[in-house]
């Protein structure tokens, strides 16, 4: 008579527990009991729920039940309408079956914005929605297998290439670009530099290379200086502003310059140029300082989750190799995204970090978002390095890490388990002189790309009353601490791997349930840690 009957999938033993406390009965999926039920087929076009098998492989037993009790009073409930259901996977439940009363931990068509080839097409469109730029809080992005898509990122990566070039000629003249100047010393850790490989002062090795060069790289960016003031929210593609330059040449001179320290001459004029051309770019390229001047991508396959096949890449050649050859059939690129690596981050003793930010979605329409107010930092087990691309030093995924053996000599303060809290964080920060940087600038930046998110998806997800969804935001920060959305992934982990996601993972569950079960008999009770940033 009271609804009190819920059915949970998978190994989640503390909504078990939190709704057992509350007077509520579960009732067992058909063949389970001490242990998660056999994964089922797939019949859903999206690719797995981003953490779904890093559930089921990372928990271990999770109803514990020595006397029975829970299994009794399940097949006492076994022919009754579960009032509150909550699954690993959105195809898990027939939607089409499902009563209104009936409390659902997921929405159809989430894929829209937690996928990587979902976000990068949807975020596009964020402008017709929302004032917000995604360009601020999303690192350029592009889908291999669309033909306009691979052909804008080959046009990207050359842009990208020459802005590097002027800001290396400056830079080894002694001069430091616009965008590209460092905090001050007060926020520098012990030891640490947040420059990890500045280029030398003085000219490279070896011959040097032709001032033609320097030229080209000016007039491609001036060229895309002036496509840049005709842009409107149309996004009408401009004219390639490196159509007046052999490219192939081009790349290979500009590898030369960076990769292998190639000298280059360059002219006060030039140098004069390269400085006001790049002081105009950072005016209308929000991405211009955390790009830096290596041109380095990262490459993702969207049909796979927990940082498998993704790989960090610094020639285009090697780009489209990978997803498949240049002059393959576009259908072998299948579902991969390549995107801008983020060369400048933040490091914490000379170590990328990047930090799992969950939110909750409550309503589609209205659109009411809640922000989780902890979160928890995973680490890199290497030094950080632009020379250096292997997964050890650039992907913090945990997954990835446990594989990776710890730097010989590792800064002490990092952690062992290499995982941190929000509040880790605050204190490191404020030993380095950013006292105000979590909840001055990088919070607020971390809620704008959440709701910017969710609103430039918002017509294509599946919006049902008693539904509701926790999601698990990816982000990094750059040097000046903005945030950079990596990724959003549906049924984020519940599996602690340290004493700190023990504790958040436990908490985030008991404050979830205050939000979608108490507060609908109860509006004016507590949500914990939860807080509700948008309601449109």
């Amino acid at each position: 008579q009271e609804k009190k009957i819920f059915t949970v999938q998978g190994p989640y033993p503390v909504i078990r527990r939190l709704l057992r406390a509350r007077g509520w009965v579960e009732r067992k999926l058909p063949g389970a009991g001490s242990w998660p039920e056999r994964r089922q087929p797939r019949c859903s076009p999206w690719p797995p729920d981003k953490e779904e098998e890093e559930q089921e492989e990372e928990e271990e037993r999770w109803d514990e039940d020595p006397d029975g009790i829970h299994d009794l009073m399940s097949r006492l409930v076994r022919d009754q309408v579960p009032y509150f259901i909550w699954t690993n996977r959105c195809d898990a439940v027939d939607r089409r079956l499902l009563r209104q009363d009936q409390l659902v931990n997921h929405y159809a068509r989430g894929g829209a914005f937690t996928t990587k080839d979902g976000l990068c097409l949807n975020l596009r469109n964020l402008p017709w929605f929302d004032q917000a730029d995604p360009d601020t809080f999303f690192p350029r992005c592009y889908r291999l297998g669309a033909v306009d898509d691979r052909q804008a990122f080959i046009e990207d990566f050359c842009l990208t290439a020459a802005r590097s070039l002027l800001k290396v000629a400056l830079e080894r003249a002694g001069d430091t670009p616009v965008g590209m100047e460092q905090p001050p010393k007060s926020s520098e850790g012990p030891g640490e530099s947040h420059v990890p490989h500045p280029m030398p002062s003085t000219a490279g090795p070896g011959t040097p290379l032709s001032p033609q060069l320097v030229e080209e790289a000016l007039q491609v960016c001036g060229q895309h200086l002036g496509s840049l003031g005709h842009q409107d929210i149309d996004g009408d593609p401009q004219s390639p502003a490196t159509t007046g330059i052999d490219r192939d040449h081009f790349l290979q001179d500009y590898y030369r310059v960076v990769h292998e320290k190639a000298r280059l001459v360059l002219s006060r004029a030039q140098q004069e140029r390269c400085r006001a051309l790049l002081r105009c770019l950072a005016e209308r390229l929000p991405q211009l300082g955390m790009e830096g001047n290596h041109n380095i991508w990262i490459l993702k396959p969207g049909a796979k989750s927990r940082g498998r096949g993704i790989v960090c890449v610094a020639r285009l050649e090697e780009v489209l190799r990978l997803a498949g050859g240049c002059m393959a059939p576009l259908a072998r690129a299948g579902k991969w995204v390549v995107q801008k690596y983020v060369e400048r981050p933040l490091l914490i003793f000379g170590t990328k970090f990047d930090i799992r930010q969950w939110f909750l979605v409550t309503d589609w329409n209205p659109l009411t978002v809640w922000f989780y107010r902890e979160s928890y930092l995973r680490f890199c087990s290497q030094p950080f390095s632009l020379h250096r691309l292997d997964p050890a030093r650039h992907l913090c995924n945990v997954s990835i890490q446990k594989q990776c053996r710890p730097a010989r000599g590792q800064h002490p303060q990092l952690p062992p388990d290499q995982i941190w809290s929000c509040q880790q964080l605050q204190a490191y920060l404020a030993q380095v002189g950013r006292t105000g940087a979590w909840d001055q600038v990088m919070v607020p930046g971390m809620k704008v790309a959440v709701v910017g998110a969710l609103r430039s998806a918002q017509d294509q997800v599946g919006s049902r009353k008693s539904s509701f969804e926790l999601y698990g935001a990816d982000f990094v920060f750059g040097e000046d601490c903005q945030p950079w959305l990596l990724e959003i992934n549906a049924s984020p982990t519940m599996a602690p791997s340290s004493a700190v996601t023990s504790r958040l993972c436990a908490s985030v569950q008991r404050d979830m349930l205050h939000v979608v079960i108490d507060r609908r008999d109860n509006p004016a009770c507590p949500t914990g840690a939860f807080e509700l940033i948008y309601k449109e």
